[in-house]
This record gives structure tokens, sequence and C-alpha cells, in this order.
């Protein structure tokens, strides 16, 4: 009788972990980006389970960097939208500048971090910058990464006091 108890137990334990599947991977590509797929090879958004990973994003569309970088912006709005996630939903972003040094790079950060403060207005989403020579997209000043997690803008909290004011 044990032995048929510890082989039922062990079956139906093995059949539970065997009901767990691994989540789907969904592919997509907002209006206008389906040659991204199809010529390039690449998804511009990519659904693994609640997680989304949208592609570089280059900042190609207007006259001046600030108009092409808020363009972007807006199309990683767009992108999101296609898995039913918001900009609330982001959690880390990566963006890419053209600089030659250090100062150039802050130079070129500063139309991002205007842009930035229209998208986020809170629970600001963990960020890293990289400065770089050259991007895929010619023109662009800028590309810009991002992954988020459907849902969690609706939970966000912070809980980072304000820094200290030294006199």
């Amino acid at each position: 009788m044990r032995r048929l108890c510890l082989s039922l137990f062990l079956i139906s334990a093995a059949a539970a972990s065997h009901a767990q599947q691994a989540p789907s991977r969904e592919h997509f590509a907002p209006s206008g980006w389906e040659d991204s797929y199809h010529g390039l090879h690449y998804s511009p958004v990519v659904r693994i389970g609640d997680r989304v990973i949208i592609s570089g994003i280059p900042a190609s569309v207007g006259n001046t960097d600030e108009e092409k970088i808020r363009w972007a912006f807006q199309q990683m709005q767009a992108h999101l939208a296609t898995v039913g996630a918001t900009m609330a939903d982001v959690v880390e972003l990566q963006s890419f500048h053209v600089a030659r040094d250090h100062d150039e790079f802050r130079r070129v950060v500063e139309p991002v971090l205007k842009v930035h403060r229209e998208f986020f207005k809170d629970h600001y989403p963990a960020w890293t910058a990289v400065g770089t020579t050259a991007l895929f997209s010619k023109d662009a000043p800028m590309e810009i990464r991002a992954e988020a997690v459907i849902g969690s803008g609706a939970r966000a909290k912070a809980n980072i006091p304000e820094p200290k004011k030294t006199e």
C-alpha cells in the first residue's frame, strides 16, 4: 500500500510539473515596422508571458534632435500598445547616443532628458545611457530600446526619500 501511495504521489507530481509550460513567445511589428521583421530579420516587439522587449528604435524622424527623440518615444508607445502595454509598464530603458567625448555626450543627452520627463512622470524605469560613434540609422542622434512587464505600472511604487540638502 505504501508503494502504491508513493507511486501515485510521484506520478501526480510529475504530471503537475509537466503541466507547467514555458511561457509563449510572440513576435509583433507595429504598422510601418513590418520590414524590420521580414527584411532585416529582427522583431520590433517580443512578448514572453507578461515580459515585453522592444528592439532599438532610432530617433530618425523630425527636423531637430528633440523632435527626433520625441518621435522615438512615441514609437515606443506604439510598440508597447501592440501587446497591451503602456509606458507605465516600462521597467528598463537603454539608450545609445552618438558622441565623440564626454562633454558632447552630456550635451546630446539633454534633449533626451527633456523628452523622458514628458513620458515618465513618476516611477521611472531603470536606464542605461551609452555613448557610441555610430548607429545603424545614419542620421539618428540616438536609439532607444525598452523592456516592460505588462500591468506592472498599475502597482508601481517608489520608496525613495528625497536627497538631503547640503548647506
